[in-house]
């Protein structure tokens, strides 16, 4: 089995679009939601919003097949299947909720792939509606993160590295970590030298990293659509197998393949 653990985020990388978004606007809860954006943290509103759908009708059947039509491209299943056949540990840590990652990965035959899924934890209770939670409860247990882009109810670097610590007892791991928003900055950071972070290109976590390239240990691999993560990935597994038993000797230096001035950047180790 390949020594490598794939984490993805899971809204604009697994799906193209945001889930809470999506099924938002589909159930005409837009106007609401905005409204009471600015007086709550966005993990308790999506809760809330589930309370003010089942209050309205909405079945969580509506909701799971509102779900069903988010975009997921073909290259995305590809890629997921093919890093799992070559032997990958695939992971994913999202700020979205467990209903809604199962519900689309169950849709499209890909949950069986997945080690391991690390979100905000989601239930439907006795009257068919829908609860959201925390992954992390900031009201008595707050994550203390101080990289400033963290949400507070969920530190993925903290993930990240339980995740490490989960795998050490296999042997040394490496790592790929795929995302696009801010809160991907915080596990980018924690990734290390041999390991590989894939930013989508001009989204919020592509910006953090062309800002401050010297923080991450870690190479930068863009990519901008799902052609080009099925392509990007599976480069990086193939050439990481390929290398496996020689890559401690071969860090002397470091390439950020990430054209922030559409062009390649060396950097020494430091």
């Amino acid at each position: 089995m390949a020594g490598i653990v794939v984490v993805f985020d899971f809204d604009k990388t697994i799906i193209d679009c945001d889930s809470d978004n999506w099924v938002i606007d589909d159930m005409g809860a837009t106007q609401l939601f905005d409204q009471l954006l600015p007086s709550m943290p966005w993990n308790s509103l999506m809760d809330r919003m589930m309370g003010e759908l089942h209050a309205q009708g909405k079945t969580i059947e509506e909701i799971a097949n509102c779900l069903k039509r988010a975009p997921l491209y073909p290259q995305i299943i590809t890629a997921i299947k093919s890093a799992y056949a070559l032997g990958c540990d695939l992971r994913i840590v999202s700020d979205a909720n467990l209903f809604f990652i199962e519900t689309i990965l169950k849709h499209h035959g890909l949950n069986d792939y997945f080690s391991e899924i690390n979100t905000n934890p989601s239930f439907v209770d006795e009257d068919g509606k829908l609860r959201i939670f925390p992954y992390h409860d900031f009201t008595s247990s707050p994550h203390g993160c101080t990289c400033n882009q963290c949400p507070p109810n969920m530190c993925k670097g903290l993930i990240i590295e339980q995740i490490r610590a989960s795998v050490l007892k296999d042997g040394k791991k490496r790592f790929i970590y795929l995302g696009d928003g801010k809160g991907d900055f915080c596990p980018s950071l924690k990734l290390e030298e041999g390991d590989h972070v894939m930013p989508r290109k001009n989204y919020p976590l592509w910006d953090l990293i062309c800002d401050n390239p010297l923080l991450l240990k870690a190479e930068i691999h863009e990519w901008g659509n799902a052609e080009e993560l099925e392509g990007v990935l599976l480069h990086l597994i193939n050439e990481i197998s390929s290398v496996e038993d020689t890559n401690n000797n071969s860090n002397s230096s470091q390439l950020f393949s990430i054209d922030c001035k559409f062009q390649t950047i060396p950097v020494s180790s430091q």
